[in-house]
């Protein structure tokens, strides 16, 4: 009888870099005109809400000059725009447009299709088990990442 070794922290870790890094390659073999730092930087917005352009760079780990470009980029675009500050009117934030929102949107739907037409390709047994892992390790693997330290912001949560 064949025993299936344990799986510790390490061998778990590089079977998900391993499957993120595949897909992630995938995805981006298509990435539509826009670069990782962009859609990072906009789905950053989108979940995130208006942030301040130094918390957007830190959150993004790139320096605030780069940022700042890349915001005047997405503003000229229409997909960003700066904004008020509710409580200091000193402060302005960078927030993503409704364009900027469809965007993304736009953007998920076609990634999506194009990781159905891999599934389709699969038996279904095949799909069928995948679904039952992702419905397992994605609520788990959203949980570790949420509570994990963000890099480059202050106090290790997410930027304000």
């Amino acid at each position: 009888m064949d025993e299936t070794p344990e799986e510790g922290p390490r061998e778990v870790a590089a079977a998900l870099n391993q499957l993120t890094t595949g897909m992630v390659r995938y995805l981006l073999s298509d990435r539509q005109g826009m670069s990782l730092t962009t859609a990072a930087a906009l789905n950053r917005l989108e979940q995130e809400g208006p942030i301040r352009l130094t918390a957007l760079a830190a959150a993004e780990g790139i320096a605030q000059p780069s940022m700042t470009v890349l915001v005047q980029r997405l503003e000229a675009q229409g997909l960003a725009t700066r904004v008020g500050h509710s409580e200091d009117g000193r402060v302005r934030l960078v927030a993503i447009t409704d364009a900027g929102r469809a965007l993304m949107a736009e953007r998920r739907s076609a990634q999506s299709a194009r990781v159905a037409d891999l599934l389709a390709a699969l038996p279904e047994h095949d799909v069928r088990a995948l679904g039952e892992a992702m419905r397992t390790a994605l609520p788990i693997v959203q949980r570790m990442v949420q509570a994990a330290p963000q890099p480059g912001v202050p106090g290790g949560g997410s930027a304000p």
